[in-house]
């Protein structure tokens, strides 16, 4: 019964673990495509303004 209780116990362990760098990945991946989105979108707007004027 214990070597069970010591099997689910690192299998929760190895669960949670990978949920916490999920959860890192995900953040950092936000936080890249939103900087990205940002810095593309002031350049097409540089661009529009030449275009227009």
């Amino acid at each position: 019964m214990l070597e069970y209780n010591e099997k689910v116990y690192k299998k929760i362990s190895a669960a949670g673990t990978a949920g916490i760098v999920l959860g890192i990945i995900g953040i950092m991946t936000g936080v890249v495509v939103g900087t990205m989105s940002i810095i593309f979108g002031a350049m097409i707007l540089d661009i529009r303004k030449h275009l227009i004027d």
